[in-house]
């Protein structure tokens, strides 16, 4: 384990996922991680196959949204002592195989949020999603007066200070951009990309992410917080400088050392 990394765990949210989260979360446990999950409220086998594998499962009765998954799973690595948390989609998307060097760039960039950048494939995109992506995008590195590439990734690094952000009074997709725009304006951190594969095969169930109901969500979130730090046009021009893409190198990683 590199000597500068805090104490991490790999978090993961989700909601009906029987046909890929046990070899999704077999495959980090593999790595050497700790593995908390937060199942919001499955109706499928999704619970019944977690609750075989050594992971910490956290349950909510019912559906109550993936800000709220991320949430309780940030309160809950921070119980257990960990200071930073490795987020992954619970459908498959993202990949094991990447989590080293989401780790490698957490430990050049120690106070950066890490996103996992779906640069390459991006032709497997649907290009409703891709437009979607682009205007968020847009709007959201305006708010963090940085730029950001694939703000809607959802496989990601946080350090210790995003995660004490958690009680931001965000819901469901939202949570994430607030999280990238409180981090950048409030706790000073940069956030730097790793690029990553796009993944939309036919085996993929349907995304939860409603292009147009919660881009438009987040549309209303992140003008109202543009607003709320003001000095638009400085903003804006930072937004548009060169954004922090980096290739990089697995780690030999321990997470729970």
């Amino acid at each position: 384990m590199n000597d500068t990394l805090p104490r991490w765990c790999v978090l993961i949210p989700c909601l009906n996922e029987e046909s890929a989260i046990g070899p999704l979360v077999e495959s980090v446990l593999a790595l050497g991680a700790t593995v908390i999950v937060v199942d919001d409220g499955s109706e499928d086998r999704t619970p019944e196959i977690l609750a075989r594998l050594p992971v910490t499962l956290l349950r909510h009765a019912q559906r109550r949204g993936k800000g709220e998954a991320l949430r309780n799973g940030f309160r809950e690595a921070r119980r257990q002592g960990f200071a930073a948390v490795l987020t992954m989609d619970g459908d498959g998307q993202h990949l094991a195989s990447d989590v080293p060097r989401l780790v490698a760039a957490a430990a050049r960039y120690p106070q950066h949020i890490v996103i996992g950048a779906r640069l390459r494939d991006q032709a497997q995109q649907p290009k409703g999603r891709r437009r979607a992506n682009a205007v968020a995008d847009w709007g959201i590195s305006v708010a963090c007066a940085q730029p950001v590439v694939d703000t809607q990734s959802g496989q990601r690094w946080y350090p210790r200070a995003a995660l004490e952000l958690a009680e931001l009074p965000a819901e469901n997709f939202v949570f994430e951009a607030a999280i990238l725009i409180a981090a950048s304006r409030e706790k000073h951190l940069g956030i730097v990309s790793v690029p990553i594969a796009s993944r939309y095969h036919e085996n993929f169930r349907r995304s939860h992410f409603r292009p147009i109901r919660d881009v438009a969500r987040i549309t209303i979130y992140t003008v109202g917080r543009v607003f709320h730090y003001g000095d638009l046009v400085a903003s804006y021009r930072r937004s548009r400088g060169k954004p922090l893409v980096v290739e990089t190198a697995a780690l030999s990683i321990s997470a729970a050392e």
